[in-house]
């Protein structure tokens, strides 16, 4: 779990909050979940793709919004980041990143380390163990 503070900015003429921002809050809420707390995943990862739900529209006020956030698919090179957006007690709106191990010197996808494997997994409901080297979406 996540909190993540809307600005005043992020609303639009419409009077809610736009959807751009929702990106941020995403982002907000995966680098808390480990990319802070594990440098690996800082050194070289890329998005993607995001895709988002809306379900219901957010207002501005200053209490934080709550972002569940969980592992979903783990690959060789890839993984998928899920989230949920409450506001208060209400779902707003569900939301998937895909995210991709990436070596920067050589300008491709890399393969995930052992740890970086285990640390995705501790955050999945996926199996732990020698099953979990197989949890794959292709990549």
């Amino acid at each position: 779990m996540h909190e993540v503070h809307m600005r005043w900015a992020d609303m639009d003429a419409y009077r809610h909050v736009n959807n751009g921002a929702y990106l941020a809050y995403l982002e907000q809420a995966r680098i808390g979940m480990f990319f802070h707390r594990h440098t690996g995943f800082s050194e070289g990862t890329v998005i993607s793709r995001h895709e988002i739900d809306y379900v219901r529209p957010i207002v501005y006020h200053p209490e934080p919004l709550r972002v569940e956030v969980w592992i979903e698919k783990i690959g060789g090179a890839r993984f998928t980041v899920r989230y949920e957006i409450f506001d208060g007690t209400t779902l707003a709106a569900r939301a998937a990143t895909s995210c991709v191990t990436f070596d920067f010197s050589t300008d491709r996808p890399r393969r995930l380390t052992e740890a970086e494997r285990a640390i995705l997994v501790s955050y999945s409901d996926e199996p732990a163990g020698p099953a979990a080297a197989n949890i794959a979406d292709g990549a």
